[in-house]
């Protein structure tokens, strides 16, 4: 079973911080980390592969520093990692980083099911994985916390509903979106690790070029939607002491739900 994992290299968002002027995620001195999400996209392929056979590939899209992700991914058991780094890829919305790896996948060539978290921690649209399965022509589940059954040519697998679960059966190739439930990602192994960051570790970078795309289809010109501004919500807490004997007082703070319709 060849399976393509698709991660993302985020900041460690528990110590973002926004530029006051220019409402940008301030992301010098921060940590990054691969996508949680898709650390246990990550779990799912390895464990997959260890029990069927195949090859995994790990594909993410941004900076050249982005690979130190696919080193993890690497050091997880990771068979091979492609970074798609180029000035033209940034700025990209959802639709246009859906494009770009939609178009990696295609030059990877054959594979039976593409997996990613998810979302990712620092935009938290889910849209990647759908999308990209939009632009394949492929199957897609989204909310798998459970692969059931793995058939020749489909899988057997349980979506998370708000309220329950749905088993369906998916025709391979597809794309699967995960999410936390479904496993425990390992660590990667020092050895495997090691082996990532030498010079002859199975990592290809590929660029705008490599893959086949103009400048108009990707990043920022290729993007059908832009941020107008990026701000922290500002919380502000009121009371209200309400007065009178403890009979008046709770009669007055029941009526006082009432009216905003808390109860």
């Amino acid at each position: 079973m060849n399976i393509i994992v698709l991660i993302k290299q985020v900041p460690d968002t528990t110590e973002v911080k926004l530029d006051p002027k220019t409402g940008n995620l301030i992301r010098e001195g921060i940590e990054s980390i691969i996508n949680p999400d898709d650390q246990h996209a990550l779990e799912a392929a390895i464990s997959l592969k260890e029990a069927f056979g195949g090859k995994v590939t790990a594909v993410s899209m941004g900076p050249p520093q982005a690979i130190d992700a696919i080193s993890e991914a690497l050091g997880m058991g990771v068979d091979k990692g492609i970074l798609l780094s180029d000035r033209a890829f940034s700025g990209a919305d959802t639709w246009a980083t859906s494009f770009t790896l939609g178009k990696a996948i295609e030059k990877i060539g054959k594979y039976d099911l593409v997996l990613c978290g998810r979302q990712a921690i620092d935009g938290d649209t889910a849209q990647i994985g759908p999308q990209v399965a939009e632009y394949l022509g492929v199957p897609q589940v989204s909310y798998v916390y459970e692969i059931e059954e793995t058939r020749k040519k489909s899988m057997v697998v349980k979506r998370r509903l708000e309220d329950g679960f749905e088993r369906l059966q998916c025709n391979l190739p597809a794309l699967f979106t995960v999410i936390g439930e479904i496993n425990t990602p390992r660590y990667p192994d020092i050895g495997g690790l090691i082996a990532a960051c030498e010079e002859k570790a199975p990592i290809t970078i590929w660029n705008a070029a490599d893959i086949g795309v103009q400048t108009s289809e990707i990043g920022l010109e290729g993007s059908l939607t832009h941020v107008i501004k990026t701000f922290s919500p500002k919380f502000k807490r009121e009371g209200e002491i309400l007065e009178g004997d403890g009979e008046e007082a709770v009669g007055s703070l029941i009526g006082k739900l009432k009216e905003n319709r808390l109860i």
